[in-house]
């Protein structure tokens, strides 16, 4: 097997390997592409996404509003009472 490609070592039918910290590149690309890559891929999808959310929020809101008007009394039925 030899000594490349990280020190391959063969052990009883096991390939171990291991690469150097110095080789390897944890954020290749990032600030150069990835944000913009991120921004790319967030705008397209937004329209598919976020009218879907709001849909469900303004029914949401709605509801627990109608729920909070129907759960108070009517005023105009005690006001007879004393």
């Amino acid at each position: 097997m030899g000594l490349e490609f990280g020190n391959l070592a063969r052990v009883r039918h096991v390939i171990t390997y291991s690469l150097s910290p110095f080789e390897q590149r944890a954020f290749p690309n990032y600030f150069s592409k990835g944000i913009l890559n991120a921004w790319r891929r967030f705008s397209s999808q937004f329209f598919r996404v976020a009218p879907p959310f709001i849909i469900g929020y303004m029914i949401y809101s709605w509801g627990t509003e109608e729920f909070e008007r129907l759960k108070r009394k009517n005023p105009a039925d005690y006001a007879n009472d004393e």
